[in-house]
């Protein structure tokens, strides 16, 4: 169901692109789109603590015959709260019924952070809906709980933290200023202004609300039912792993190709380059997604 109406704070220009608000099993999403619109459907999904604009390198200068369509997840950005916690499972379900009312039977997928955790979920709800799969700086789903175990400091460090007073720490400190500005090796990446577009938003208490809620499933409701039931399911769609070496959040360790359980799968180490690899590295970041949508035309 489509919707045009503009919300209150607007989001930051990108020249060229599409914009509109569709309902889709109880959530209104914004969705940003360039490219023609009978292109080829990529679907983009951003991570925390950013929103679609994350991928304004790909929306700016779409390439050649690809629809790029990157929506704020629900309660990110402009979207507005799911009707549900912000299980990873249920924000899946939400995506594909976003792709439903898009009218969109297949595409190709990249993901980021918490998008890629999304991303792997819709590809085992549903891996014949998608091409192929570019999954950026996030564990795959068949991490050994052994490889879980050794790395479970560095969730430790942050992840409850947020968990537990994420609103008022996202609303109210300069917290999200300071993570997304330490966690680029480039630092000339990202200029203040990108980093304060995506701060900002997360003190709107929609944005706040979610993000805290990202992290409270993910310790109390997704670690407990993954520690009991490891993912076995394998998956035959091509997926290419682009990782940033420098990254404190997630260890490389975690999307080895020896432990993913799928049938074309490759690791893509990036050197000289932390978590955000779709801001610090755009260009590769395309080169990538080119590569995979010729691989799988």
């Amino acid at each position: 169901m489509l919707d045009t109406t503009a919300t209150a704070s607007e989001p930051p220009a990108i020249p060229g692109v599409r914009r509109s608000f569709v309902q889709a099993r109880g959530v209104r999403f914004h969705v940003t789109e360039a490219g023609p619109a009978d292109g080829r459907p990529v679907l983009l999904l951003h991570g925390w603590p950013q929103h679609h604009y994350a991928w304004r390198d790909l929306l700016a200068d779409p390439p050649e015959g690809l629809r790029i369509i990157a929506p704020d997840l629900p309660g990110y950005g402009w979207s507005g709260p799911a009707p549900h916690r912000w299980e990873k499972e249920e924000v899946a379900s939400d995506v594909l019924a976003l792709l439903d009312e898009l009218r969109i039977s297949r595409a190709l997928l990249a993901g980021h952070d918490w998008g890629g955790y999304v991303g792997y979920r819709m590809l085992l709800r549903a891996q014949a809906r998608f091409d192929g799969y570019l999954v950026i700086n996030m564990s795959h789903p068949w991490v050994p709980p052994g490889d879980v175990a050794k790395q479970m400091w560095r969730f430790l460090a942050y992840q409850p933290v947020v968990a537990a007073f994420g609103m008022p720490l996202q609303q109210r400190t300069g917290l999200l200023n300071w993570l997304l500005s330490s966690a680029f090796t480039d630092k000339s990446a990202v200029d203040a202004e990108t980093v304060r577009i995506f701060a900002d938003r997360f003190r709107d208490p929609v944005g706040a609300r979610a993000a805290t809620d990202t992290y409270r499933t993910f310790w109390l409701r997704e670690i407990p039912r993954l520690a009991r039931t490891p993912e076995r399911q394998r998956l035959s769609v091509p997926i290419r792993a682009l990782f940033g070496m420098d990254d404190f959040a997630v260890h490389h360790s975690l999307a080895a190709a020896e432990t993913a359980r799928a049938d074309d799968y490759t690791f893509e180490a990036v050197r000289d380059c932390g978590h955000f690899v779709p801001d610090e590295r755009p260009d590769l970041v395309r080169a990538r997604l080119l590569e995979l949508a010729a691989q799988t035309a």
